[in-house]
């Protein structure tokens, strides 16, 4: 499930390809910006925002958002292509690469002038140069009501962190996602513990949260509902969070999965 780290990733992949290329074809494959044309634009540089993804060229951004299904890919001129093409949203072509955007969840292209204003809700970024730690504490206790997985997940908050990462940070700390912020002890050592994970993940092939890298033994809870917990062997439980999530947030994003013996 892509979450920041994965963007992460992405970005350096199409840093290291677009970077200080000259753009020679464009194609945007949705309907607002099948019209654009950047050809002939230089790309000066790409990175993450937390979960969203920017390619800024001197006069406009390619912004998406890979959501649940979505990739970048780069491939050398010619080569085919791993899916198929009606699954492409953009294509960025240059002398010496291709990259494609697969299912993304959000294309947009952006004035580069614009491009801070579109993401100035986003929290400090767990992976980028403007994290704050006091300032990601201070944006989850101003709402002491709200569950804390809602909180966490919520990227006005803090940007970066995903369903796979909430759960498990949750678990580590041994609390209940569903439990309200304000009932949360130590919310500064949460959030220390959110940048530790996801930092430490940031270069990996795989997401590995137990400090072993072995199939069926990353995560401690993520995706093992009805498994035996890692720690104590109680059965790891599914659950949700309602509708409590903001709107537009991917409905997988508010289940939850726990184990009823380390978190209270």
């Amino acid at each position: 499930m892509p979450e920041g780290d994965s963007v992460y990733q992405a970005a350096a992949r199409l840093r290291s390809a677009l970077a200080g290329e000259v753009l020679t074809r464009t194609d945007f494959r949705v309907p607002a910006f099948a019209t654009t044309d950047l050809a002939g634009e230089p790309v000066d540089e790409v990175l993450a925002r937390g979960k969203h993804l920017l390619i800024r060229t001197p006069t406009r951004t390619v912004h998406s958002h890979l959501k649940m299904e979505g990739e970048w890919r780069v491939l050398a001129p010619g080569e085919r292509w791993p899916k198929p093409a009606h699954l492409a949203r953009v294509v960025l072509e240059t002398r010496r690469s291709v990259a494609i955007g697969f299912e993304l969840g959000l294309v947009e292209v952006l004035a580069r002038a614009d491009d801070e204003h579109a993401l100035a809700y986003l929290g400090p970024d767990l992976l980028g140069p403007d994290w704050s730690a006091e300032e990601a504490v201070r944006r989850l206790a101003a709402d002491p009501a709200t569950p804390i997985a809602v909180a966490l997940l919520d990227q006005r908050n803090l940007a970066g962190l995903g369903n796979v990462y909430v759960n498990e940070l949750c678990f580590l700390r041994g609390i209940r996602p569903d439990r309200l912020v304000g009932d949360v002890p130590e919310l500064p050592a949460v959030v220390a513990l959110a940048r530790r994970l996801i930092a430490a993940n940031r270069d990996r092939p795989a997401r590995v949260t137990t400090g072993v890298d072995r199939r069926g033994r990353r995560l401690w809870v993520y995706g093992r509902a009805g498994s035996p917990c890692l720690r104590c062997g109680t059965t790891i439980e599914r659950g949700s969070l309602g509708r409590e999530l903001l709107a537009g947030d991917d409905p997988q994003a508010r289940i939850t999965y726990r184990c009823p013996s380390c978190q209270r």
